[in-house]
This record gives C-alpha cells, structure tokens and sequence, in this order.
C-alpha cells in the first residue's frame, strides 16, 4: 500500500479526476436509487455534471498549491452544480477548499479537518438540513477522519481508508434515518454518490491503476433488511408541487444570507451557496416568476433551469404502475400510521390509502389507488365504518370490477388479508374474507375529546376509553388500565392470538410492558407487540 506523509494541489487534483471518472461508472446505478415521488432530477447524472466540472476549473487553477487547486475545485462546481445532490456536492467541495486554505500541502490531519469543515459547510447552505442523506455521509465520514487521524495515524492514505470505511457503514445505514428509503427498499443516492467519490480518491492514492480501470464501484448495500413495498396513495386534496428552479446568478457586493431568508418563503427545498460575485439558487416553488423578478435586481441570470414537478410525478406515478406486478386481484387498504401501513403492505395490499379516524379520505382518493394498481378486479379494505359508503361508491366511477369487504377497524382488515387467497376468484376471495372479518374481536383505546355520559358511563375530557368491536365498555385516566379492563370483557379462554398495536402517542416500552402483563396473566395466548404509528388511538388489539 502506498504511503503519503502530505499531498500536493497536483495530487489533490488527480485523484478528485479519478474519483470523477470512478463515479461515471456507477451513473445509471446511483439514478436508479432515485426515490421521491417528484425525482430532482438524476442524482447520479447530476453529481458526476458537477464533478466534470469541477475537474475542468481544477486544470486551469493558476495556483498549483492545493490550496490553489481546492479553490478552483470549489468554483468549478458552484459554476457546474446541478440539481440538489449536485449543489450540496459543490459545498462539501467549498468547505475542503476552506479547510485547506493557505496550504501548500497537506497532512492527514489536514485533510481530516478540511472535511470536518466541508460538512459544516454543506449543512449550513440548506435551509433543511434532512439526515439519512449525503449530508449524514460527509458528517460521519469526517468524524471518523478526525478521530483516527487524532489516535491511530496521521498518514493520507490511512486517514482515507477510515474515510471511505466510515461513509460505505454510513450510507448502508441512511435507511434506518429516512423512511422513505427503508420503505423503497434502496440507500440514499447522493450518498451513495458521494461514498463512491471517496473511493475513487482512494484508489488512486493507492496507486491501483487496474482498479481504477477494469473494476466497477460497489454498490452499498442496507445495513437493515428491506422490503421493497407497493407505493402508498396520497389520501389527502391534491397539493400542486410547482417547478425545480435553478440558476448562477452573478453580481456584485451579493449576500448569500440575505437572499436566502428573502426566498425562504417563496417555495420549499431551497439551497442558496456561493459568495459576494456567484451564487447558486436551487428552490421547488409554484411562481418561478417571482423568484427570477427578485434576483434579476440583483444581478444577471445563467444556467437557468425550471422544470415542472407535476409532470415529472404524473410520470412517476405512470412509471411505479408499470413496474408493479401483474396481479389478478389487487387489495387497496386504508391505514393510517407507518406501522400499521408496513403490516397490510407485508401480507399483500398493493397499495395504501392513508385515512382513518378524522381523517376519512373521498371517493377520489380511492379511485386514485384503484387506477393505479395493475389490476383489473380490486379489493377494498376500508377499515373503518366511516369509509364503507364512499368504498361503495367507487364502483360506478370506474371499468375494474370492484369488492369492497366492509371491514370496519384494523383488525378486521388484517384478518381479512390473511384469508386471501391468490389462487382462488375475486368472489370467492371476497366471501371468505367476510367470514374471516367477523372471527376477530377488536379493541380500541383512545382519549376523550370532551366530556360527556354515553353507554351509562360519565367520560371526562382527556379520560382514556376503550371500544370492544365499536361499543364503549370502559372509561378511565390511564390508557393501560382502560385496556385491561376491556380484555377482562373480552372471552380470552377461546383465543389464542392477541397483537397488539402501540399508536405514534405510545411509548414502545409502555406497550411492551401491557403486552408483558397479559403474557403473564394468559400464558396460553400468544401475544404479540407491533408499533402501529396509527394517530388519536393508544392502542388497537386484534383477538382472534
């Protein structure tokens, strides 16, 4: 392995092109990590955009310090910066060139202060710093620079192999920060895109010329096991998402900070860089027209780029729709809570409409899921007595051949889904899962929202209730308590399986202790915990 006591800005320039030309390689596989609903453009076509860039200024820096060469590097991706991913790039490269202003050459010790600072750098330039993305890499990359740098050795090539160590265990671990990867079943992009820079930079400080030239970058893989799952429907009024604006806007006596908290509130994802001649503007906005009305006082125009979000989502969506398997029957839920949306998903719904209690979701949105699903015969779970009818309604509004199982809580849906049967018609499927809704007791423990007397019992505001399948049977000031009591209703001698699901206001140790005690109390009932995320109910019990 090759050794370094220091590097040059013409060493600091080569590796940054071999890391450019290492990320080539991975392009297609990093954009296809790609999961927003409204893709930002190609994460890996967008950082690689930057790179090229950034190598191209790095070539015509008049200093060859690294000082000189980290400078260049910064400005030629602040010029070339495109998209989120590309714009967040050019200030990790800003903060290295900050970190290594003045020097000639630099030590291990160097470079990992260098990027300690580039991940100061890029938090500071978003106005909503989001973890589980390139911005968690760069942080735990560095910090694992600084800390060997500091205890085990101060040599270059060490220093980045804890480097590249440290941001491939942290981009394997990006699904357990964003749920939005753990639910697509991929890491994040941007910081798969990054880690792959750190190890072309690697490579080549190795001196592995063949690496470099006959291997392909590693793709990370979850440190977390992942399904990839159905997308779930928005069940909620349509919210326009505007255009993706970017552009280099150049002036004189520019203040970043000032046009920042100006465009704050003229759209969402904006990210504002540079200094007092160049800055680079990436926002989501509906009126484009009023940001360019804003800046064009300031200065003048390039790089413009304003692409509409709508469209690229009408396209995702037509996109997932394709992707989805060929069923048969298709089962449509209404959940609400991430939990509860990860149980129906896993056992076979093809899509999720999010609703429930006080949030009942139209027609419109269940026609929504029913058009997207890639069947032609669907099954609807409501879940919920209050969504039944509009369930109903969906039939006359489309051409698929509609069932809706009326089921009207949770546990009954699950029931229901555990009763599917791919093999068997939609007739059949919907019959027997009928029967299978009405084997199951449900319970329901939720707060009081005001005070009142119903079903002989005097409820106070706040006071914890409990439902057995819809009735109210008791009435307390503490959610587990009320629970116990509405078990002891409940004929347990014929169960034999209680799941238990913990609402988003529960702890987990809380529920785990319920579930410990009724484990006690019944030994011969299999119990189960599951964090269901569901709003306004602590608790919903499936006994069957």
């Amino acid at each position: 392995m090759k050794q370094a006591d220091s590097i040059t800005g013409q060493d600091l320039r080569e590796m940054f092109a071999a890391a450019t030309a290492w990320l080539e390689k991975s392009v297609a596989d990093i954009d296809a990590l790609n999961v927003f609903p409204v893709p930002d453009g190609d994460t890996g076509t967008n950082m690689l955009l930057t790179m090229r860039s950034t190598i191209e200024e790095a070539h015509q820096a008049p200093d060859s310090s690294a000082s000189g060469v980290a400078q260049a590097m910064a400005k030629g991706a602040l010029i070339g910066a495109r998209g989120n991913s590309g714009v967040i790039l050019s200030q990790i490269l800003n903060g290295l060139a900050q970190g290594l202003a003045e020097k000639e050459s630099f030590t291990g010790n160097d470079l990992a202060e260098a990027l300690s600072k580039a991940s100061t750098v890029a938090y500071k330039g978003l106005s909503n710093p989001v973890e589980g993305t390139i911005l968690t890499v760069i942080r735990e990359a560095a910090s694992a620079a600084q800390e060997h740098a500091s205890s085990v050795s101060d040599d270059v090539v060490s220093v980045m192999e804890a480097t590249v160590s440290a941001a491939k265990e942290s981009v394997a671990n990006t699904p357990s920060l964003l749920p939005v990867l753990r639910e697509a079943g991929v890491v994040d992009a941007g910081g798969q895109g990054l880690y792959t820079i750190l190890e072309g930079a690697l490579h080549y400080l190795k001196g592995e010329v063949e690496q470099l030239k006959l291997r392909r970058p590693w793709m990370v893989a979850s440190s977390m096991p992942l399904t990839a799952k159905m997308p779930q429907m928005v069940g909620a009024e349509e919210v326009p998402y505007g255009y993706c604006t970017e552009f280099l806007l150049r002036g004189e006596k520019l203040d970043p900070d000032k046009i920042s908290r100006r465009l704050k509130d003229k759209g969402e994802s904006l990210i504002v860089v540079g200094d007092d001649s160049t800055i680079r503007v990436h926002i989501h906005t509906l009126d484009p027209g009023n940001v360019v009305h804003y800046v064009t006082s300031l200065g003048t125009l390039h790089q413009v780029s304003m692409r509409n979000m709508d469209e690229q989502h009408k396209d995702y969506l037509e996109m997932q729709k394709e992707r989805m398997p060929a069923l048969d029957i298709a089962i449509v839920a209404v959940v609400a809570g991430d939990g509860l949306a990860d149980v129906f998903t896993s056992l076979g719904a093809a899509a999720i409409v999010p609703g429930g209690q006080t949030m009942n979701p139209s027609t419109k949105d269940l026609l929504q899921a029913v058009d997207l699903v890639a069947s032609e015969k669907v099954i609807i779970l409501p879940n919920n007595k209050n969504i039944v009818l509009t369930a109903n309604q969906v039939q006359s509004l489309t051409t698929k051949t509609i069932e809706v199982v009326p089921t009207e809580t949770i546990p009954q849906g699950v029931a229901a889904l555990l009763t599917f049967d791919y093999e068997t018609d939609l007739e059949t499927n919907a019959q027997n899962m009928n029967r299978a809704k009405s084997s199951v007791k449900s319970i329901e423990v939720t707060r009081a929202i005001r005070s009142t007397r119903l079903g002989g019992l005097d409820i106070k505001k706040n006071q914890a209730i409990g439902f057995l399948d819809g009735d109210l049977v008791a009435v307390g000031d503490k959610t587990d308590t009320v629970l116990n009591e509405v078990l002891a209703r409940a004929d347990l001698n014929a169960a034999e399986v209680i799941t238990i699901y913990h609402g988003a206001d529960t702890k987990p140790a809380e529920a785990e202790q319920v579930g410990s005690a009724i484990r006690q109390e019944h030994p011969q009932l299999q119990v189960e915990v599951v964090q269901g995320g569901q709003p306004h109910y602590n608790y919903i019990v499936s006994i069957e």
